[in-house]
């Protein structure tokens, strides 16, 4: 990308890079070569709301600009004529967002605004792109662009950024996964921080770790450092070169495994393809590298079976072996959130869109910032389920505790 920069001066400058983007967002607007705009990095007063997407819609009234808000816990849609709508970003450019990122058929501009005053316009080509129809009913708004690049050097769309259709369900994996990573994000506020460095576990064909990669710097301008880590060395070599041939210098691929990778800073963990006892290394990995965020797809749960005793009035539903299987998948999670929330973390598990290396659709998700004063009360309900089950040790309990869990440390 191209970069101008200016300095503010006083409320009166006429802002050249300011002159020209609002010149350009006019002049697509009215070429019909809009795709669409995001006002990004929030500091306005409204409470939970996280960032704008514009698009350009034609309603009985006419052409309109549509301005979806997106807050911590619902979005809310209001639409403007275009003139009116143009006149809503120029005023809250600067003054409640400080980036403003517009997507033409031709080009990628941001204009961005620091904490002294210096404006910033960025102008980069977009390949492939197309235009979006204006129609009332569309499909859900998207984290990532089909004309993305690389979609294409991974596979997912052809060389005309068309989605190729057997790769259908892998696209929406990655707009499920990026949708959940946005909202811990906000959640964690990491959006403030910048320079973030995440680390991606068994990261394969790193559709996923491409994908946070996009997402991180060019959706919110971050200045991310992504590894993927991955067993497989024709798997790592693979993406190594997609990276180099699109000039991503913020994404690097190293050969290893959850228990062989160096404790260090991480500030987003995940581990999508961890089976059994893989994914207790992997949160306790996160957890002792400080991790914001800590994204878990579990699978296998072969160390709490073998352990349970089936209390006596459930022995009639769990003398059933896929009862009992799932049962223990149950208690095998349930003890892992406990466990995080008892280290400092608001946890979920919910349904996610199952991946190819198992039917497996569970995820569990930490985001730090829960504090420690409920840490006695869940770990007595920790062994209270241990006791009720007949369960002798659980991997991630065992090496939290040599943490020094619950002992202040």
């Amino acid at each position: 990308m191209t970069e101008m920069t200016e300095t503010e001066t006083g409320p009166k400058k006429i802002h050249s890079q300011s002159g020209l983007f609002f010149s350009l967002l006019e002049d697509c607007l009215a070429g019909n070569t809009f795709v669409k705009l995001v006002l990004g990095k929030y500091h306005g007063m409204e409470p939970g709301l996280d960032r704008v997407f514009v698009r350009r819609l034609t309603l009985k009234e006419g052409e309109c600009l549509s301005f979806l808000y997106r807050y911590h816990t619902k979005d809310v849609t209001k639409n403007l004529p275009l003139a009116a709508g143009i006149a809503f970003i120029r005023d809250v450019f600067g003054t409640a967002f400080n980036n403003v990122h517009l997507q033409t058929v031709t080009e990628d501009i941001q204009l961005s605004v620091n904490k002294k005053g210096k404006r910033t316009l960025q102008r980069g080509k977009a390949v492939g792109r197309s235009i979006t129809p204006h129609e009332h009913d569309r499909e859900k708004e998207r984290f990532l662009d089909l004309a993305t690049p690389f979609l294409r050097e991974l596979g997912v769309t052809s060389q005309q950024y068309q989605l190729i259709p057997s790769m259908s369900r892998k696209w929406k994996q990655i707009n499920k996964f990026i949708e959940v990573l946005d909202h811990a994000i906000v959640a964690s506020k990491l959006k403030e921080q910048e320079l973030l460095r995440v680390v991606d576990f068994g990261s394969g064909k790193g559709y996923l770790t491409f994908a946070m990669e996009e997402y991180l710097r060019a959706s919110l301008g971050l200045s991310p450092k992504v590894t993927g880590v991955e067993l497989r060395e024709d798997l790592v070599t693979l993406c190594t070169k997609a990276a180099q041939r699109l000039k991503l210098d913020g994404l690097s691929f190293a050969q290893g495994d959850i228990r062989s990778f160096p404790p260090e800073s991480i500030d987003i963990m995940i581990a999508l393809h961890a089976c059994d006892m893989a994914t207790d290394y992997a949160i306790h990995l996160g957890i002792r590298s400080g991790a914001a965020i800590i994204m878990c797809a579990p699978c296998c749960h072969k160390q709490i079976r073998p352990q349970m005793i089936s209390p006596a009035l459930l022995k009639p539903m769990l003398k059933h072996g896929i009862h009992m299987g799932q049962e223990a998948e149950m208690v095998t999670d349930s003890l892992r959130a406990l466990l995080l929330e008892a280290s400092g973390y608001e946890t979920q598990i919910f349904e996610f869109v199952s991946l190819e290396h198992t039917s497996k659709n569970k995820m569990i998700l930490g985001v730090k910032g829960g504090g420690l004063s409920k840490q006695a009360e869940l770990l007595a309900q920790i062994r209270e389920i241990k006791a009720f089950y007949g369960i002798r040790e659980h991997c991630l309990e065992t090496l939290l505790l040599a943490d020094g869990l619950g002992q202040g440390g």
